[in-house]
């Protein structure tokens, strides 16, 4: 995974759980969505991040909250679909 990558992604998750009142540690692992640190308006404007920052199309992928759900599994699905 480029480091690059992740530390975009990072920046990206700490400032959408910042603006969601959430000012814990976010540790690569930690559950963004099925924890309820970020919702499903945030979940909407992260995809259209992925999409623009990244070139992935959610179109035609099954979705699954588990791809999205931390910065790991996010950095994995980029890194897939690069």
């Amino acid at each position: 995974m480029n480091r690059e990558v992740f530390d975009t992604l990072r920046a990206y998750l700490q400032e959408a759980l910042r603006l969601h009142g959430d000012t814990q540690e976010l540790a690569d692992g930690d559950s963004l969505f099925l924890s309820g640190r970020l919702d499903s308006f945030s979940m909407m404007n992260l995809i259209l991040f992925l999409e623009t920052a990244f070139a992935l199309t959610f179109s035609d992928l099954e979705f699954d909250v588990e791809k999205v759900d931390s910065l790991n599994a996010i950095a994995a699905l980029v890194h897939a679909k690069s």
